[in-house]
């Protein structure tokens, strides 16, 4: 571990001295350079992601796809959402208008005397072992994903802006990033909070994200996988993933009125935010909260509304593109969709 984190550090070093450090003298904008370093380093990680994405995931779909790729216009602009993310655009916005609030917060903590768990310390010897704590912390971190996935597809406000994932039909590697900005706001503040109150050090904070993200660029892959009876149970697949995204099966419920049957028509029953397959990278959770989904099936992907017509006859808009799907979601959450 120790020498993956010396050839990094100097990697971006190198990215920092090279590009960013000259564009914020050109800018005027030296008085930022530590938050420029750590600029550095996610655009070193996202270069290294999306290599890996192409270079990796994209021969996979092609050897065993799920599903021909019929709307190329719609996965375009999940490339576009991949590369805001991945290349440190959004990251480094919210690093700027985020971590400083949040170091101020802590900071007025600290006076008063609160001190971070410090996971890492818990059993000197053992926990301190990097690759040791980088493991409780992914753990840790995965458990909180799955609460923040749950809360998502619970609280219908949250859901508004979700929603906008879910709305892929055509999944492939690049489908992971196509969210709400709003939503990903809203889980990277749940999720540095919990980095403060833990005491994860940048470093490993950054290892975290990078790879949780490429997993997830695994999970949404159009291909036709899965890990077996035991490997299911151990890291969550393609197919695990899929099930989740599956029309009116991974993300919704329909629940029977009470005093009802199975047997009574659709429209006797009512239509729930919940589902199946909430685990970001460790399917455990899944299984201990009963909502994991094994069976093996490669369902299409997509939201009821976006196929099923409301009594007026109309289905859902998403939108086509980057701004429409967010301009939509902010309909969504305002109520004037």
């Amino acid at each position: 571990m120790d020498w993956v984190a010396g050839v990094f550090d100097a990697a971006q070093q190198w990215v920092f001295e090279n590009t960013i450090q000259p564009l914020l003298f050109m800018l005027g904008w030296g008085g930022i350079l530590e938050s420029g370093y750590a600029a550095a380093g996610w655009l070193l990680v996202g270069t290294l992601q999306i290599a890996v994405i192409c270079l990796v995931i994209g021969p996979l779909q092609k050897w065993k796809p799920v599903e021909p790729v019929v709307n190329k216009a719609a996965v375009r602009v999940d490339v576009l959402y991949t590369l805001i993310h991945r290349l440190g655009v959004f990251r480094v916005a919210v690093f700027f208008l985020l971590i400083p609030l949040m170091d101020s917060m802590f900071g007025a903590l600290r006076l008063i005397g609160f001190s971070p768990l410090q996971l890492d310390g818990l059993l000197p010897g053992v926990t301190d072992i990097p690759w040791v704590s980088l493991l409780i912390y992914l753990v840790v971190f995965d458990f909180v994903d799955y609460w923040i996935h749950r809360g998502q597809h619970h609280f219908e406000w949250w859901w508004k802006l979700h929603a906008l994932h879910h709305s892929q039909q055509q999944m492939t590697m690049w489908t992971d990033n196509r969210n709400h900005l709003l939503d990903d706001v809203l889980r990277d503040i749940i999720l540095v909070v919990v980095a403060q109150c833990i005491g994860v050090a940048p470093t490993q904070f950054i290892a975290i994200v990078a790879i949780t993200q490429l997993s997830e660029s695994f999970q949404h892959a159009n291909l036709r996988l899965w890990f077996g009876s035991i490997g299911e149970r151990l890291w969550i697949s393609p197919r695990f993933h899929r099930r989740h995204h599956s029309i009116g099966i991974g993300h919704e419920t329909v629940q029977t009125p009470k005093g009802g049957k199975l047997g009574h028509p659709a429209d006797a029953r009512k239509v729930v935010l919940g589902g199946h397959n909430f685990g970001v990278l460790l399917p455990w959770w899944d299984m201990l909260m009963g909502t994991a989904n094994f069976e093996l099936r490669y369902d299409p992907t997509g939201i009821r509304d976006q196929v099923e017509p409301d009594a007026h006859g109309r289905v859902r808009d998403y939108g086509k593109g980057f701004w429409s799907q967010q301009w939509l979601g902010i309909c969504r959450l305002l109520g004037r969709a």
